[in-house]
């Protein structure tokens, strides 16, 4: 399902449909917010982001982007948050000024994916350790506190696991760019 039918089934107050939405965009979501944002502050924001998702589906208009339209639902909940709380205009200005995101090449696209699709490899296959917390805490950008408790360990084992998937995927990449250029 696209996402132009997920806010669709969200308008009709299917919330199985905002949770596919929210799987979807939240990670792109949290990375904007968070140059913007104390870190603390984003999830806050992308909760709020994603009630009014589910309060305004009604009014969306498929005639561009969805992920346009999340930003900007996104983006004005995260002034308001900084309004709320007093915090610096020149975050609100900055905010302002992201503007949505920038269509890139789609060959370079294809290629990152690629790249990075090796690089997952080099952490090993689904289920060991390093790729379940690369996985965990950066590709559904969850707190470590939270995927602590999903795995079963503490947080200090979760940093450490996620310190070396970084290092590992380091090398992967750094790897693939060195045949890149040869």
């Amino acid at each position: 399902m696209d996402d132009d039918a997920l806010i669709a089934a969200v308008a009709g107050g299917d919330d199985t449909a905002l949770r596919e939405l929210f799987s979807r965009h939240a990670p792109w979501l949290a990375a904007r917010l968070r140059a913007v944002l104390p870190a603390a502050d984003v999830e806050d924001v992308l909760q709020e982001s994603f009630l009014a998702v589910w309060r305004g589906a009604r009014g969306y208009r498929p005639e561009g982007a969805a992920g346009g339209w999340l930003w900007g639902i996104a983006r004005r909940q995260a002034a308001q948050w900084l309004r709320r709380r007093g915090r610096a205009l020149s975050l609100v200005q900055a905010l302002e000024q992201a503007g949505p995101p920038v269509a890139e090449d789609p060959a370079q696209i294809a290629v990152t994916r690629a790249e990075l699709a090796v690089a997952v490899e080099a952490l090993g296959p689904p289920g060991v350790p390093e790729r379940d917390v690369w996985r965990l805490v950066y590709v559904e950008d969850r707190p470590v506190a939270e995927v602590a408790e999903l795995m079963g360990v503490p947080p200090g084992t979760v940093k450490s696991r996620a310190h070396r998937a970084r290092r590992l995927l380091r090398t992967a990449l750094r790897t693939a760019a060195e045949g890149d250029s040869r």
